[in-house]
């Protein structure tokens, strides 16, 4: 396997960690306070070598002519960088088991609700990420027309159901500091709420692949 293949099976598997390490972090009321704090350790340690791993990125940001999809994509990746730094230092800022040292490095009451905030924008600025890159998966994929109209009303259906379940959870109200904390239901077993994480989830990334899909077609009307 070439150093380039190599590089990218590498960014794969750390962003499918990621997105893994987010599921569980979302499903607060199923890990509970202590493995909370170390997922989201792990989750900043994971998001750390995802930009080491990207830095030519960094380094080409202001080279080069930007398209449609160039500038929406540099700008939801900067936006994620922002939000995950934010929910990690207000995090650490009210730790208890990861980084008990650190408590107290803001507010308590200031970082509790930003950290509310934040950490669902994250989940949602991390669909629309995965969003943004499944066009170009697919296409080095060999798949028959027939496969991809099946996947494709899978997806569909999954988005339908995600957003229901995003806008029946409230989560636009911790988007927009309406309350200071989360309404959880203890009582749904633990593997519902991780589907229904999912099934948020691939709404956000199906919106992020339609927005890839109309910035590529309107880069290459240009």
């Amino acid at each position: 396997m070439s150093k380039a293949k190599t590089n990218i099976t590498i960014k794969r598997l750390v962003d499918a960690a990621m997105t893994a390490l987010l599921l569980l972090l979302m499903a607060y009321q199923v890990t509970g306070d202590e493995l909370h704090e170390w997922i989201g350790m792990a989750m900043t340690a994971l998001v750390i070598i995802h930009q080491l791993l990207n830095r030519r990125w960094y380094g080409a940001l202001f080279r080069g002519k930007y398209n449609p999809y160039r500038s929406i994509t540099a700008i939801l990746n900067l936006l994620l960088l922002f939000s995950f730094a934010l929910t990690a230092f207000c995090g650490m800022s009210m730790s208890g088991y990861a980084v008990p040292f650190l408590y107290g490095m803001a507010p308590v009451s200031f970082v509790r609700r930003m950290h509310l905030s934040m950490s669902h924008w994250s989940f949602v600025l991390m669909g629309l990420h995965l969003g943004l890159h499944i066009p170009a998966i697919a296409s080095g994929l060999s798949l028959k027309d027939k496969t991809k109209a099946v996947l494709t009303c899978i997806f569909t259906c999954m988005g339908g159901i995600g957003l229901w379940l995003f806008l029946k959870s409230g989560i636009q109200d911790y988007l927009f500091f309406r309350v200071p904390f989360a309404f959880l239901d203890y009582d749904k077993a633990g593997w519902l709420v991780l589907l229904e994480n999912l099934l948020m989830l691939s709404f956000w990334a199906f919106a992020g692949t339609l927005a890839a899909r109309i910035c590529m077609s309107a880069g290459r009307k240009a």
